[in-house]
This record gives C-alpha cells, structure tokens and sequence, in this order.
C-alpha cells in the first residue's frame, strides 16, 4: 500500500512539473516583432524542425499583413508583398521566388490541419532581418526602416542604420536558364530569352567564367539540377581529364547575374556559339585550338551532326517496369553507348540532349537540335502498356520527311531487339514534330512486359540497340 502511495505521489508530481511534457520543446520558442511578441494563429506551436524555426500559416497573414492563399488540393501556399511572389509547397523543399527555383533546408509541414512554414526563409525573402537566440528559443524579426522621401540620403550623411532591400527585377524581364549538359568537352546551357554570354579564362586556378546577365535560373532548372538554399550547385565531371567540375550560382541580384565556372586542371582554349531566337543554345566548347577557332563546333568541317535524346530524365522517371526498373535510366544508357560508337565516326559528330540523370523540358530537347542545325535527330525510349501481354519493338516518325529515316532505323533495331515487330508509326510527339531535321521516336520494347524488362535491362542487348542505331545512321546518311 505504501509503494502505490508512493508511486501516485510521483505520478502528480510529474504532471504538475511537467504539463504538456509532448509539446514543451514547441511550446517554448517565442517570436518577437520589432519586440513585440506575436501570439495570434498560435493555436499551433511554433517548432524547431532540423534547426528550422516553423510558423503557423496565419501568424504570417495576421501579423506581417502579409496576403496569404492555401490551395488545399495541392497543398501550394501562395504569398505575397510588395510585388513579391513566393510559392511553397507543403512536404517539397523546391520553392518558388518570382518564377525562380529555391530550395529549402525544411519543407513546410502540416500540423493539425494547420500549414507551418519556415519563418526565416520567408522573413528574409521579403526584407526582414531574422535572429535567433538559441539559448532563450527566441525568434526576433526586424522589419526594414524606409527613409523618409523628403530627407536627404545621400552617401555623405552616414545613413540611418536601416536595412532598405533594393527592388528585385521583374522576372518577366529575365531570361530563364532551364538546365546545362556537358559532354564531348562542351558545356552546353539552354534558356529562354534575350542574353549574350560574357565569357573569360582565368588562372590561379585555371578556369573559364560563363556570366549570363539579366537571367536566372527556371523552375525547370531547379527540378533536374541540385540548387541549395543559396542557388548554388555543381555538374560532376568523371570522364574529361581537362576539367574536375562545372559550377553554378545565382551569382547577383542587382543586376541579376547567373554564373558558371569551369573548373580546369589545366589551361584550355576554347570557343563559344550562340544559337537561336527566344529558345537559345549555348555551347562553350573546350576542343577550341584557340579562343577564335570555331571549327569544333558541332557539324562544322563537313561532319554531319546527330542530336541523340534520352527521353525522360530525373524527376521525369518515364514508364516504370514491372520490377520497379525507370525508363529513363534505359533510354540513358542506351544513348551513352550509342555516343560512344559514333564517336568512332570520323565523318559524324554527336551532341547528347543529357548525358546524366537530368531534366529538359521538351520544347528545349527539340531547340538544341534546331539551334544546332543538326542533320539528324533520334529520341529513344522504352514502352509501357496496360496489358502485360503487350511487347514489341516500335518506330514513330511525324512527318513525312522523317520517314524514310524511321525505315532504315527500324530495320536495324528489330534485327536487335529480336522481339515482335511492331512496325514504323505516325506519332504526333513533341521532339519528333517541333525539329527541323528529319526525326524519329525509338521505342525499344515494353518494360509492362516481364520478358521485355529483363531483356532491356541487359548490357548485351543495349550494346545491340547501341550498334544497331549507329548502322541505320550510316546508311541513312550515306557513310561508309
């Protein structure tokens, strides 16, 4: 009897010390504006998740008078102020800034049918300066002072002390990158507007500075490339002894500036071609004998250039196989092996639309080719179907120039394949119809097909498909 008193004693002391023990390390975070504490839409605690402080949606809206819209279908909130738009996208750490991708260190959570987003990340995307006392668990935030229109504030007089964040440009205004490849020893970078490169080389270490200005990077950039908080990310480089890497950044906002580096181990020349109208191709090649020297440039010198396409690429995972194999990791491989053996081809160049596991839109696969002017333009891919039975190798073609092309390409790949023959095709995609160049669409067999999966998951028969694409080039060009 003892031992039970003993134990419900301690059982009320516990509760009496410690209320609401679960949401205690919540509960004590504190945000101060200006100095004064902000309490309403606390219905929810504030709470530390992964060194992030995060909010209640309506403490932002009610306090910062800020507008605010929930979108509860796709779990988008949208917030604006001053001319600013911001998008963020409860459980993804891509936002969106202005049409610009930026990623979170903390995505926005749901808590009780209430949207909590990272108060520092929004406080500091609209001017504010962002502390945070970590002893006290205080978040302080200090709105910018705006000089008075009618005193003077020239540089002579010291300033006020007040933070005053110049007017972002109107992203309307800005060309938009939307993703880079390099392959053979060339950086090619795609976007969408009005921008000349201005491009250097430097030593100490060696390198070569691309500065694209009054651009910054697209949504689609930031869904195929890694972007951290600070818009900054890198290209691995493994299979090009001159260069270690490629990096990028938002490099400036007044004016807006977006900077690659190629990071050399030795010093290279190079050239750089600027190709087409609002969709634009820029191509720094590295095979340059000098600076001036345009003859490396994809085509020229009599070769006959080939666009090769991998369809799909990093959050775009194409058909997914009865095993859970990606399609776009099929296409890929194929691609590079095909690459390989046409480099063998001294009368043909190759220019790859992805060489890694990267995202294009397909109005910007379609561009390359056109801005390239290439001769020949071949898209490969895998099938998918709702019948398991379904298997078969397929060739689709446009238009009618591109059929004599998708003739001879078939031929080849069935003889590869060895599965069903399923014939050439009119298909009305988006990379076949929009280039200019004769253009056909591979589809190499059905991953919805048990057999077929197993078979196009196989270096030998993607070495086939590889050596058959390579043949039916050569003939349809006329190359010996």
């Amino acid at each position: 009897m003892k031992k039970f008193a003993l134990m419900l004693l301690l059982m009320l002391l516990f509760v009496v010390v410690l209320p609401g023990h679960g949401q205690a390390a919540a509960g004590q975070n504190k945000i101060l504006l200006d100095g004064q504490e902000l309490t309403a839409g606390q219905g929810v605690p504030v709470e530390n998740v992964n060194n992030s402080i995060m909010v209640p949606l309506r403490m932002i809206a009610e306090n910062l008078g800020y507008k605010v819209d929930w979108n509860q279908t796709s779990k988008t909130v949208t917030i604006e102020q001053q001319g600013k738009t911001m998008q963020l996208i409860v459980n993804q750490t891509a936002a969106s800034v202005d049409g610009k991708t930026v990623i979170l260190n903390t995505a926005p959570l749901l808590r009780n049918n209430t949207t909590l987003v990272p108060i520092r990340f929004i406080g500091e995307q609209f001017g504010l300066t962002v502390k945070w006392d970590n002893t006290k668990k205080i978040v302080e935030l200090i709105t910018p002072q705006v000089p008075d229109p009618n005193i003077d504030t020239g540089e002579g007089n010291g300033g006020g002390g007040g933070v005053v964040v110049p007017p972002g440009e109107p992203a309307s205004n800005l060309s938009m990158i939307n993703g880079i490849s390099f392959n053979e020893n060339r950086l090619s970078i795609a976007l969408e507007g009005n921008v000349q490169p201005s491009v250097s080389k430097m030593s100490g270490p060696d390198r070569i500075v691309i500065d694209l200005p009054n651009a910054t990077f697209s949504d689609v950039f930031g869904s195929g490339q890694a972007l951290d908080p600070n818009l900054n990310g890198k290209l691995e480089i493994t299979d090009y002894p001159d260069v270690s890497g490629v990096r990028y950044s938002l490099y400036s906002t007044d004016p807006y500036t977006v900077r690659f580096v190629i990071d050399l181990n030795t010093a290279k020349n190079y050239s750089v071609d600027v190709s087409g109208d609002s969709s634009k191709l820029i191509v720094v090649d590295l095979n340059a004998q000098s600076t001036v020297d345009t003859s490396t440039q994809p085509g020229n010198s009599g070769r006959k250039l080939v666009v090769l396409d991998a369809g799909h690429g990093a959050k775009d995972s194409g058909a997914v196989g009865v095993t859970g194999k990606y399609e776009k990791n099929f296409n890929l491989a194929v691609i590079l092996k095909a690459a390989e053996l046409l480099k063998q081809e001294n009368k043909i160049d190759v220019v790859l639309t992805r060489s890694d596991d990267t995202f294009l839109e397909l109005k910007d696969r379609a561009a390359m080719a056109n801005n390239l002017k290439a001769d020949l333009f071949i898209s490969v891919h895998a099938n998918s179907s709702g019948s398991s039975a379904a298997s078969g190798t397929e060739t689709y073609y446009q238009r009618e120039a591109s059929k004599a092309l998708a003739n001879v390409m078939h031929k080849y790949l069935v003889e590869a394949t060895g599965l069903s023959n399923r014939g050439v095709r009119y298909g009305n995609f988006h990379v076949i119809r929009e280039t200019k160049m004769p253009a056909v669409l591979l589809e190499v067999g059905y991953l919805s097909n048990r057999k077929d999966e197993a078979l196009l998951f196989t270096e030998a028969l993607q070495n086939s498909v590889a050596a058959s694409m390579v043949s039916g080039i050569k003939e349809y060009l006329g190359i010996q």
